[in-house]
C-alpha cells in the first residue's frame, strides 16, 4: 500500500516543468522512486526537486533526480511527503523520522503540500500512539523550551 500511494502521489501531482518538493520516509521513498522512474522513462522532463533531508537526497541523486534548493527555487508546484499520524479532522504529526524542521521549511514553500498514508497511520487521536516530536535549532534555544514547559 505504501509504495501504491507513493506512485499515486506522483502520477496525480506532478507534471513536467515543476519544482517538487520530496519528503523523507517509508511511504515518501516510494513517491521519490517513481519521481526517479518517470524521470528516466522520459515521461517527466524539466523538474528539479527540493529534498528534505539528506537521505532522501542522496535516494534522489542515485536516481538522477535534478536537485535544487529553496534559495535557487523559493516557490514550489509541490511536496510530496508522509506523515507518522493523521487524526480524522486531517491534523498530522510529522517529523518522527529526524527532518521535521526542512520539511516544515520545504512545505510551506509549496504550492500543494500531498500526504501520503496508509491506513496505519490513521488514529482516533494524535499522541496516544506516537510522540509529538519537537526540534529545536541552536538559535534561542532556552527560549524554545521555556515556551515548551
Amino acid at each position: 500500500l505504501k509504495q501504491q500511494v507513493g506512485y499515486a502521489a506522483v502520477d496525480d501531482y506532478v507534471r513536467s516543468g515543476m519544482v517538487v518538493g520530496l519528503g523523507t520516509g517509508s511511504t515518501a521513498y516510494y513517491a521519490v522512486e517513481r519521481l526517479g522512474g518517470k524521470l528516466s522513462s522520459g515521461d517527466l522532463t524539466d523538474i528539479v526537486a527540493i529534498p528534505t533531508s539528506r537521505r532522501t537526497e542522496e535516494q534522489a541523486k542515485s536516481l538522477g533526480i535534478p536537485l535544487g534548493t529553496l534559495d535557487m527555487h523559493p516557490v514550489l508546484d509541490v511536496a510530496i511527503d508522509g506523515a507518522d499520524s493523521v487524526d480524522p479532522q486531517l491534523n498530522l504529526v510529522k517529523g518522527g523520522g529526524g527532518a521535521l524542521f526542512r520539511e516544515k521549511i520545504v512545505e510551506a514553500a509549496a504550492k500543494a503540500f500531498v500526504v501520503i498514508v496508509d491506513a496505519s497511520k490513521m488514529t482516533a487521536a494524535l499522541g496516544p500512539h506516537f510522540p509529538i516530536p519537537v526540534e529545536v535549532v541552536p538559535f534561542c534555544h532556552e527560549h524554545t523550551a521555556r515556551k515548551i514547559e
